[in-house]
């Protein structure tokens, strides 16, 4: 079973990946569980093109990034993704293509027809066809208060490109999001209530 958790910035798509993991292992599952962005892998080269992509000093076009985002997105696939998924295995991703979508296509300005392309022509049909797709909401002013209090020390995420951004921005990419569930007939969940509460509702989602 493959399962994407998509969503906009702080619906907290890394805690209910690892509660969904947690509850699949208890099912006596195999589960591999993975960040797309890299921003958590243990592999060396996938932790620097993480690294480069995240860095807010760092003057890296969009297109790059598009790029960049590919390469930790095919690497992490065939190397992690692929093995378990032919064992059958679970596979648990947050993010996935339509995070580069969003993000590089609405928000940075690259041309989403050629964001499509690239990742069609590297990436395998299988990744295309998640069993299911989390794909998490919260309202402007719930992201706000959220993205205001958000810290980690390793990859200082208040100075991320992307979460350093104004609120316009993140208007945009929220906008986004919900095109891009209407596109693709993706059930949108509200993450705006507890950890246990936005859980249930995958649970029920599943």
């Amino acid at each position: 079973m493959y399962i994407v958790i998509e969503g906009q910035d702080a619906t907290g798509k890394d805690t209910q990946a690892k509660l969904l993991k947690e509850y699949f292992e208890k099912q006596g599952k195999t589960v591999v569980a993975y960040a797309e962005s890299g921003t958590a892998s243990q592999d060396p080269f996938v932790s620097e093109i993480a690294r480069l992509n995240y860095g807010s000093k760092q003057d890296i076009d969009h297109r790059t990034r598009v790029l960049l985002y590919l390469v930790n997105r095919y690497e992490q696939w065939r190397k992690l993704a692929e093995p378990a998924l032919s064992q059958g295995g679970v596979v648990i991703t947050t993010r996935n293509w339509f995070s580069t979508l969003i993000y590089e296509g609405y928000g940075g300005g690259v041309s989403r027809a050629l964001i499509t392309k690239l990742h069609k022509t590297v990436m395998p049909e299988r990744y295309f066809k998640p069993d299911k797709i989390i794909l998490l909401t919260l309202s402007e002013q719930e992201q706000a208060k959220r993205l205001g209090t958000q810290t980690d020390q390793k990859w200082n995420r208040k100075e991320e490109v992307w979460k350093s951004q104004g609120n316009k921005f993140q208007q945009i990419i929220n906008k986004g999001y919900l095109k891009v569930a209407k596109d693709y007939d993706i059930k949108t969940i509200d993450a705006s209530g507890t950890i246990e509460e936005v859980f249930a509702k995958i649970q029920k989602n599943l």
